[in-house]
């Protein structure tokens, strides 16, 4: 059952993985299971649900991280701040994405994606695989008294703790709809049809337009075709970048 929940939650299913591997680290201290046989199922159930995110990521790119990050409040903040990640720590990465939810499903895809050898993909996913199950495995084997207490003084308050889970839960949908109204404006994004800027870049609008590349770290290659004419902005530097724009001209921007 540990194997389960934690390939699902390293397939992008919303299962507390974190949850199971503390049980399963409780249940190794009070010798209801083995402490290796466990470690080593929910590695491998990790590393399976990972690779094939990965493999997934090579071949279908974007479009799996935009179906990845559809359930997310605001889907481009969620792969911006994957992107951001590896641009700014590189494949290490992996070794820690584990750890921040939004990350840990995107990682793998964005890794493959961006066409990183399996091998190294594999060697890294596998570190940071361990360190979190053993983590959370080790969090549950030392305070194993600490929750049965808990699990017992759930069992006396039943009544009571269905009550307020019921409310949390209610609370939780209310945060999520308020999460949702917040950030409806970032679902509205401006965009033009290739024809329509075409035919102004052919007109006597075009010296009043310029045009940004700003396809993220990863994907853009300094010798890769582009826009006749763009220019490049670096999204991961754009307080500085927006300094140099200029005031007096439309601005279209493409990504990747």
């Amino acid at each position: 059952m540990i194997a389960v929940v934690v390939f699902a939650e390293a397939i992008g299913l919303p299962m507390p993985a974190a949850l199971a591997l503390v049980a399963g680290g409780a249940a190794v201290a009070s010798h209801s299971l083995r402490g290796p046989l466990t470690v080593t199922l929910a590695l491998a159930a990790m590393l399976f649900g990972d690779t094939l995110l990965f493999v997934l990521g090579r071949y279908l790119g974007w479009s799996l991280l935009g179906f990845l990050c559809r359930l997310s409040i605001n889907p481009e903040s969620c792969i911006l701040r994957s992107a951001e990640s590896f641009y700014k720590r590189g494949k290490i990465t992996l070794i820690f994405a584990k750890f921040i939810p939004g990350v840990n499903t995107m990682a793998p895809p964005l890794a493959g994606s961006m066409k990183m050898r399996l091998q190294q993909f594999l060697r890294l996913d596998a570190a940071g695989a361990l360190l979190y199950i053993l983590a959370y495995g080790t969090l549950g084997f030392l305070f194993r008294d600490f929750l049965a207490a808990i699990t017992r003084g759930f069992q006396a308050a039943s009544h009571l703790f269905g009550e307020v889970l019921f409310a949390a839960a209610i609370a939780y949908i209310g945060y999520r709809v308020w999460l949702y109204h917040k950030n409806k404006v970032y679902r509205v994004v401006p965009r033009v049809q290739v024809e329509e800027l075409a035919r102004k870049l052919a007109s006597e609008e075009k010296d009043k337009i310029v045009i940004m590349d700003v396809r993220s770290h990863g994907y853009y290659d300094a010798d890769a075709s582009r826009i006749k004419g763009s220019i490049r902005l670096e999204p991961n530097n754009l307080a500085e970048e927006l300094k140099n724009l200029p005031k007096d001209k439309d601005i279209y921007v493409y990504c990747t």
